[in-house]
């Protein structure tokens, strides 16, 4: 698809947008922001690909099967956990299997995801990195400008809020988060980044161009699409096995994303371009 560079930038815009009305930015947070949990695929899948194992009677190959748990875990990220886990139980169950309550599954993902976790904020901590390390390049300046030129921030996420609003305090960012901070809940209804973005506009009576939407996950950017809200997509890269990163920049770019950057090393160019600044 067709794009030109932000003059003087590597940052690629893909649609003309009206610029200088923002007053609301919505941001994502797990590789948008946060590097604390890089790598979760690395977790998730094998999990699911164990559980396909033990609670069916599959032929399926160790590779034939991560073909299709790496195939949807893919598809689902950015939305809640959740989904990936009722899909995991939907696999089961076609192969013959009974499956347990998704938010079991659930659970256990974060069991064997939390010791990671654990030793990356250990190690923040006792000063063995620094958060530099856990954000995504210069989010933290970005979020600070933001914070500085009185524009309201927000955090949504698909990951637990209760994990979101402890990681987002260590990583130094909490207090830039102005309009508050949001993520999954165990009532799973009860939370979308849909949802999100709807009560902010219904609250302030915003148009689509005094909303600006922020993320790596193609959920957010569909969603800002969906009530013509201003998206920049992040192709940043994850640390996986599974190769999930080759198709992040493409599937951003097909599902609206007004402009793509990798990290926000550029953001002081960004800023000037999206607020007129």
């Amino acid at each position: 698809m067709k794009f030109t560079y932000i003059q003087g930038t590597s940052i690629e815009q893909y649609n003309e947008i009206e610029t200088g009305f923002i007053k609301h930015v919505v941001f994502d947070f797990d590789g948008t922001i946060s590097l604390i949990r890089d790598g979760w695929q690395n977790v998730m899948v094998p999990m699911m690909i164990e559980f396909l194992q033990t609670e069916t009677d599959t032929k399926e190959s160790q590779e034939e099967l991560e073909s299709i748990v790496v195939e949807f875990v893919d598809r689902l990220t950015g939305k809640q956990t959740i989904y990936q886990m009722m899909q995991l139980a939907e696999e089961i169950e076609k192969r013959g299997g009974k499956p347990q309550d998704p938010l079991s599954y659930k659970d256990e993902y974060n069991n064997r995801l939390l010791p990671i976790v654990e030793k990356r904020i250990s190690d923040l901590a006792d000063g063995k990195i620094t958060p530099d390390t856990l954000r995504v390049p210069n989010s933290f300046e970005f979020l600070k400008k933001l914070y500085e030129m009185d524009i309201q921030c927000y955090l949504a996420s698909g990951t637990d809020v209760e994990f979101v609003k402890n990681e987002a305090n260590l990583l130094g960012v909490s207090d830039f988060l102005n309009g508050g901070i949001y993520g999954a809940l165990r009532e799973y209804k009860k939370f979308s980044k849909e949802m999100v973005i709807q009560k902010i506009l219904n609250d302030f009576n915003l148009s689509g161009n005094e909303l600006l939407i922020i993320g790596d996950g193609y959920v957010e950017i569909q969603n800002a699409k969906a009530v013509n809200a201003i998206a920049v997509g992040v192709a940043s890269v994850e640390d996986n096995i599974y190769n999930m990163n080759a198709d992040k920049r493409e599937r951003l770019i097909r599902v609206g994303a007004d402009i793509i950057i990798d990290d926000f090393r550029e953001g002081d160019e960004l800023t000037r371009f999206l607020f007129n600044s």
